[in-house]
């Protein structure tokens, strides 16, 4: 291995190269090499490496150590992967931990500067080898394989105005035999630059923690089983309890030992013996208290403190109308009426009253999920409605649910048809509430996956991952900043591709949307998405859940419903998040103008509106970076999303919807009252509970996504955790260094706010008997499946 050092980091100018060979030291893992520096040789600004070896290495750290003496060593954190010199012959190039803005860079560093980023971008041209780190954009053409069938065909996402997405990593891999548009999928391996792969460690554990390694060692070895029962329901409630308790007995075969390796929770060896049985953790809820799912006040409790806060707006007009085309879709007006509400009410105030009281809100997933009504129906075992639930805000701060509105928009040969229900006072209108309570949870649960977990996090990440690395170098603050909370979010996005939201993967299988369900996060990014309202305080105005005290855009939040978990919490960590950026960007830009010539942040934040969100380029809401406050607010909104909003959706998935009646996937049966169906409400009639649980999954499904839910939301033991991880470059600037010691005693701070408010018996949403508290955004956790823990990056 050769090793070139270049100097002139202080003086400006470049000094000449001094270069010599490393050797192997007794020490596993350790390289030796001795140079002779002339005295006017200056601080060192930059290592180049050739590895001279037929593999790639991994170097962790390279010390310049003077004199023998290791205390004064000057230290370049690599943690990277080093090419062999017979795939690619330029050195790499690793900077000192010192950060420079552009227009500060040392003369001895500008060149390598340069050409380290030009490196990273590519030239946009051939299929790239897994060796390389090169940063290019591309469309989602890789979620179908028409190759294998015709029905796996799948609409290119991003680049129309129809289907309008975010920007992938570029691959280059040729395109299908059968659509010129779709990229081929070899089922081999997937590029992401070197450098964003799995660490060994989380490749070791890989197994208990990810998506692939436990859906592709699990899967296969009970597909048997899932096969026969692919069609069969639960025959009652007592065999789902049974997935927790006695389990399934798997058929023998061999590699049980692995597969325990992969998902330990799920996997059991049955006493003392050889025999195996698939047997399911009981998820949090139903351990404190298995009837939950089934109670109103935790179905309302669950829009606020559950595993999507993010979608209850409130109701600030009356009466509810569509904004869909009536010639389409059918007349506009809700059928929740005054009448409905103030009865639902107790005659306690009118409509007019709540509305103008902050009292009423909505979970509308009517406009958005209508258009895709009779699509959905087309295909196998599984219906949709548009729908609407109406939720009053009590004197205690609860909500308690006081209407669903279920609509199937008209169609050429029937018309719209909707119909509201209620907690009516007799038996037949309490299992209708029921029945359409698991109707509006599944569509909740089908957007939270497609739209507040994957789209608004991982999906519109990775822009900012990209262009991050073509624009900013690696000797740029607001590079060292964001470096954390990228780490692993490209790999696991590629996976996901690979297997999650692919043609026939476990999300079409599993859930209601079917071929259609990345498809309806493009829809949703197309007409939600906004980079504003992804800061936490604008989402929470937005959606009517806050106002701003002193009316300006900066001021102070009130919170509309003031025992709100999500809220509550995470605008203690918004704020923590934000001083410690305050902090980090008044280190290295002393004025307004600083920020406005920073050549490198101009080209990274363009990049990001134009190619990585190029189909939004043209909105009126993206932020110009030209002052340190809207710097600071950018920053703050992608480490927000990274990390507190990503852990509120993702590490409570097993706790909600491990236990699949409180969170179904789909709904297979439409509702016994809708015309024409007179058999199946003799059925109804007769056996309420039968007609539950035949629109529930099946068993294959909810094993399936029980299994899913299970590795998901588990952490991986080299997790790091935002406050208490900081950088390597962070520490070696001592202004940095107190900001980043001031965030970590905030952080270790808000977890005790937490426990407290979690002990209050004043904060009813989280405080109660049965209740789950609320510890999705307590900051830190142990590794497994917690429903706790922040990490900075968006890793599963």
């Amino acid at each position: 291995m050769c090793v070139v050092w270049r100097g002139g980091a202080e003086s400006g100018l470049e000094k000449p190269r001094v270069a010599a060979f490393a050797h192997k030291t007794l020490r596993e893992g350790h390289y030796e090499a001795e140079f002779k520096l002339p005295a006017s040789f200056g601080p060192v600004g930059a290592v180049l490496v050739e590895n001279e070896h037929h593999k790639e290495i991994f170097i962790r750290e390279i010390k310049l150590v003077t004199g023998g003496d290791t205390s004064t060593a000057v230290t370049f954190d690599c943690n990277s992967w080093v090419h062999s010199k017979f795939d690619n012959p330029n050195k790499r190039i690793f900077f000192t931990l010192k950060s420079y803005l552009p227009s500060d860079t040392p003369k001895g560093l500008e060149e390598l500067r340069k050409k380290d980023l030009q490196a990273l971008r590519g030239d946009g041209s051939g299929e790239r080898r897994l060796f390389e780190r090169v940063y290019d954009y591309d469309v989602y053409n890789d979620l179908g394989d028409p190759d294998k069938h015709p029905t796996h065909q799948r609409p290119i996402l991003g680049g129309s105005k129809r289907f309008p997405y975010p920007r992938r990593c570029r691959t280059g891999r040729p395109r299908t035999k059968s659509d010129p548009q779709t990229e081929k999928r070899d089922g081999r391996h997937h590029y992401v630059p070197r450098d964003e792969q799995f660490s060994e460690v989380k490749q070791l554990t890989f197994g208990a923690t990810t998506l692939r390694s436990g859906l592709h060692a699990l899967l296969p070895a009970i597909r048997p089983l899932l096969q026969n029962r692919k069609e069969l329901r639960f025959p009652h409630f007592p065999s789902i309890d049974g997935l927790y308790s006695d389990g399934i007995p798997l058929p023998a075969q061999t590699g049980f030992d692995a597969i325990r390796s992969v998902v330990p929770r799920v996997v059991k060896l049955v006493g003392e013996t050889t025999d195996h049985v698939l047997r399911f953790e009981v998820p949090e809820m139903i351990e404190r208290d298995r009837f939950s799912w089934f109670k109103d006040e935790e179905f309302a409790r669950q829009t606020i403190a559950g595993l999507n806060p993010v979608c209850i707006q409130l109701l600030r007009e009356f009466p509810i109308r569509s904004k869909l085309d009536e010639e389409v879709y059918g007349p506009a007006e809700s059928a929740i009426t005054k009448e409905i509400l103030e009865k639902q009410m107790n005659g306690a105030m009118t409509v007019e009253q709540a509305v103008a009281a902050k009292r009423l809100f909505i979970l509308d997933y009517h406009d958005v999920f209508l258009p895709y009504v009779h699509k959905v129906r087309e295909l196998p075992d599984t219906t949709l409605y548009g729908s609407r639930t109406v939720f009053f805000l009590t004197d205690l701060g609860t909500l308690m649910p006081l209407a669903i509105e279920l609509t199937r928009p008209k169609s050429p040969t029937k018309p719209q048809w909707k119909r509201v229900f209620t907690h009516g006072p007799d038996a037949t209108d309490a299992w209708l509430w029921k029945l359409a309570k698991a109707h509006v949870l599944t569509h909740d649960t089908g957007y939270h996956q497609l739209v507040s977990h994957w789209l608004r996090t991982h999906c519109c990440v990775e822009p900012y991952i990209i262009a991050a690395n073509r624009q900013l170098s690696r000797l740029h603050p607001v590079y060292r900043l964001l470096h954390p909370h990228f780490r692993y979010t490209m790999e696991i996005n590629a996976l996901a591709r690979e297997a999650l939201i692919n043609a026939d993967g476990i999300i079409e299988e599993s859930f209601w949307p079917g071929k259609y369900a990345v498809e309806l996060s493009s829809v949703a990014y197309g007409a939600t998405w906004q980079f504003d309202t992804e800061a936490l305080p604008n989402d929470l105005v937005k959606r009517g859940l806050a106002v701003r005290r002193d009316g300006d855009g900066d001021g102070e939040l009130e919170l509309t419903i003031k025992d709100y978990p999500y809220a509550h919490d995470g605008l203690m960590i918004w704020n923590s998040i934000k001083q410690w950026v305050t902090d980090y960007v008044g280190v290295y830009y002393k004025s307004d103008e600083a920020v406005a010539g920073d050549t490198e942040l101009k080209a990274f934040w363009d990049e990001v509106r134009n190619v990585g969100h190029g189909d939004k380029k043209d909105e009126p809401w993206w932020p110009v970076l030209n002052t340190r406050d809207s710097l600071v607010e950018t920053l703050t909104t992608i480490m927000w999303v990274t990390s507190g909003h990503h852990s509120a959706v993702n590490f409570g998935q097993y706790h909600y919807g491990g236990y699949f009646p409180n969170r179904p996937t789909t709904i297979r049966k439409n509702m016994p009252v809708e015309e024409g169906r007179d058999e199946e409400m003799r059925k109804f009639l007769s056996q309420p509970e039968t007609t539950l649980l035949d629109m529930m999954p099946t068993q294959m499904q909810a094993i399936r996504i029980m299994t899913t839910l299970d590795i998901l939301s588990s952490h991986s033991p080299d997790e790091e955790y935002m406050g208490e991880f900081a950088e390597p470059s962070w520490l070696v600037e001592p202004m940095v260094k107190a900001a980043f010691e001031k965030f970590s005693g905030r952080m270790k701070e808000i977890e005790g706010f937490i426990d407290e408010c979690n002990n209050n018996p004043e904060n009813k949403n989280r405080f109660g008997a049965g209740i789950v508290p609320y510890e999705l955004l307590k900051p830190f956790s142990k590794p497994g499946v917690t429903g706790r823990g922040i990490p900075y990056s968006i890793s599963i």
